[in-house]
């Protein structure tokens, strides 16, 4: 019997379908989703072929058979909206969750309400027709309003991937689009007969084992799913609802006709050639080939230009934009070069800086990594870089870019830059061969190779620079380190010279240890100048007395000609750090004066505490003060390091403070270190800035 030769057949794909996803482990919600419907649609197969085999056994196998069609809806919607999305609850629109809810309102209904209440069969076994009360119409046109708003959120899904990924799942969008079809034409009888003739199931099964069978075929040979990226085409859709609309008007006619003539074949056979001629047409304006030949044809009768330069250009500084490295610009170029000039992929040859040779750094869809070209060989073949060679000609055959020919490619774009060639882009078959290329496509390909190769060498430039600069630092920083060393190790090459004559000398051997301590000192300053350079001191505030601490630190610098005046002043701090940082500005103004010029210190408070270190020196720029001050490494000093100033603000900025400069050249500066006022006492404890 034909039924149970469906009906086995399509339980037997589905397991092999459910065994591939899991083998491939492919467990997104969609898929989930996907698997749940089909389990429920072999139910209901294997229900009805029983009914049909054994009527008697209506009763007893309609119950099951109910609970898997409610089940039906839910799952397919579920798979249909969340179809290559990445789906989250608190992104979903309001709309989709009202959707769901009525998408349970058959499972519900199935679950306690008895089958009898649903639909009844005085001779089921004649005439193969199930007749529907109320409840039993309302739980089938339900089941057939998710459906269709299911099939809806498919074809929104698919119009909206990007031209390869509609390639890779448009035998998945066909089957699963089959099977939602087929389903809403049997359940549609509920609708117009409140009826469903179970006539039509051997249709039904045979649409289900089809659309299995693409899925299958799409997800093992075409790479499974993928993942949604925006792209419309206004006209294009435009073409395909007229062409749909033909289709209806001609089934219409169709069967008007057959009345006039008194041919009335069975429903099998209408509803079976339907679905087929149906499907005939859905792959045919699914094909890239056709897609393009349409979109030429728009071209030719409809717009002035074969291309909308404006929207174009908008879109490929936008993609190139979002990309956040080299490997994502990359990509990002080829697939636009691929999308906007339909061919199967696109390859990017770059000119490497130490050997000359071109070399595949990236390519979409299309494999030439084991192409390389060297610097003269290209110079030779491409002596004007602004012209575009079309591969696909005779003349290319037997020249350098043989590879490129065997691979069946279509076109070599230049990237020039300062009229020498940085690169190529190499760019696949094209979709629709009988195209004819004009002057605009070779145009908008070197329009875009010219915007490329800038942002191209522009990151690559970008990432040369901050190496660069890294190395700098590096250089500066070793420079210092080596000065300072080479003084330490001078002073203890004369230690060791000396010591073979005055070892036994006591007043050598105190000078000698003494000269040890300071190299001691010395060093290990420097190695924490070094450590703390980009690191944030750990502070333990107290409440101190600022001039105390001003007083302190002149001391320290023991340099007589610092005048410190002020009054007390109480401010929370650390006492060391802010002492290391008096001191530091106390040696620059110093270092900045005449040896008999005095250093003026004024501490006092206004809306915060202030320390104002002035001296009379040489003075700073504007421009010096703010681009270079306070950046570590930079110094004006022979012996400097450039990281003191760097530490001091970091120092003032972690105690809730700053530090003002004021400096005339040629008449001095005026550093001024602003700390808040301890008025509610301070916290013991350390505070890690």
């Amino acid at each position: 019997m034909l039924q149970v030769t469906l009906t086995s057949t399509t339980v037997i794909v589905i397991v092999l379908f459910i065994a591939a996803v899991f083998l491939r482990r492919l467990w997104q919600g969609s898929t989930v989703a996907l698997l749940v419907g089909l389990v429920a649609a072999s139910v209901v197969e294997v229900c009805d072929l029983l009914i049909l085999l054994e009527p008697d056994r209506l009763v007893t196998l309609k119950p099951l058979c109910l609970l898997a069609e409610s089940c039906l809806p839910l799952s397919w919607l579920f798979f249909c909206a969340t179809y290559a999305r990445s789906w989250r609850s608190r992104q979903t629109s309001p709309i989709f969750w009202l959707m769901l809810a009525v998408a349970v309102v058959p499972l519900v209904i199935a679950g306690v309400m008895s089958p009898s209440e649903l639909l009844y069969s005085p001779d089921f076994a004649t005439e193969k027709l199930l007749f529907l009360p109320v409840v039993g119409y309302w739980f089938y046109l339900t089941v057939m309003t998710i459906l269709v708003v299911a099939l809806c959120y498919l074809e929104r899904t698919y119009v909206s991937l990007e031209r390869p990924d509609r390639w890779r799942v448009k035998f998945e969008v066909v089957g699963a689009g089959l099977l939602l079809t087929v389903l809403v034409i049997y359940y549609s009888q509920a609708l117009l007969y409140r009826s469903l003739d179970m006539n039509l199931v051997p249709v039904r099964t045979a649409s289900l084992l089809f659309g299995v069978v693409l899925m299958g075929y799409s997800r093992v040979c075409r790479g499974g799913t993928v993942a949604l990226q925006v792209s419309r085409d206004l006209a294009y859709r435009s073409v395909v609802v007229v062409a749909v609309g033909l289709y209806l008007m001609v089934l219409g006619l169709f069967g008007t006709g057959m009345q006039y003539i008194n041919w009335q074949p069975s429903r099998s056979v209408l509803v079976g050639g339907a679905v087929f001629f149906g499907l005939v047409l859905v792959v045919f304006f699914l094909s890239e080939g056709v897609r393009r030949r349409i979109q030429v044809l728009l071209h030719k009768n409809f717009y002035q230009k074969k291309y909308d330069y404006r929207s174009k250009w908008i879109e490929f500084t936008s993609r190139l934009a979002t990309a956040k490295n080299r490997t994502e610009l990359e990509s990002v170029l080829l697939a636009f070069y691929a999308e906007t000039f339909s061919v199967r992929g696109a390859a990017l040859f770059l000119r490497e800086p130490h050997d000359g040779r071109f070399r595949c750094t990236a390519h979409h869809e299309l494999e030439l990594e084991d192409v390389v070209y060297e610097q003269q060989a290209v110079a030779e073949q491409l002596p004007d870089c602004n012209w575009v060679v079309a591969l696909d000609e005779a003349e290319t055959k037997e020249n350098l870019w043989q590879p490129f020919h065997q691979r069946h490619c279509s076109f070599l774009v230049p990237l020039c830059f300062d009229r020498g060639v940085e690169g190529f882009i190499v760019l696949g078959q094209r979709v629709y061969t009988q195209e004819q290329v004009t002057y605009e496509d070779f145009d908008l390909m070197k329009t875009l190779a010219h915007q490329a190769i800038g942002v191209l060498l522009s990151r690559k430039l970008y990432t040369d620079l901050v190496v660069a600069k890294e190395l700098a630092a590096i250089g500066r920083v070793s420079t210092f380190v080596i000065h300072d060393l080479k003084n330490l190790m001078s002073s203890l090459g004369l230690v060791v010279d000396n010591a073979r004559d005055y070892i036994d000398d006591q007043e050598f051997r105190a000078d000698m240890f003494e000269t040890l301590d300071n190299t001691l000192v010395k060093m290990n300053s420097l190695i924490t100048r070094l450590q703390n350079a980009k690191r944030q001191p750990q502070l333990s505030l107290i409440e101190t007395d600022l001039l105390q601490r001003a007083h302190s630190a002149a001391q320290q610098a023991v340099n007589p000609a610092i005048d410190v005046r002020g009054e007390p002043v109480k401010v929370c701090a650390d006492e060391k750090e802010l002492e290391k940082v008096l001191l530091n500005l106390f040696h620059n103004a110093r270092e900045a004066s005449a040896s008999e010029q005095a250093i003026v210190v004024e501490v006092g408070a206004r809306e915060q505490a202030y320390v104002r270190v002035c001296d009379s020196g040489e003075g700073m720029s504007e421009e010096f003060i703010r681009t270079r001050l306070f950046k570590p490494f930079e110094t004006t000093k022979k012996k400097g390091m450039g990281i003191g100033l760097y530490q001091c603000r970091q120092v003032v900025e972690n105690h809730g403070g700053r530090i003002d400069v004021q400096s005339t050249p040629g008449q001095g500066s005026i550093f001024t270190v602003w700390l808040p006022l301890a008025t509610q006492g301070c916290d013991s404890e350390c505070v890690d800035q």
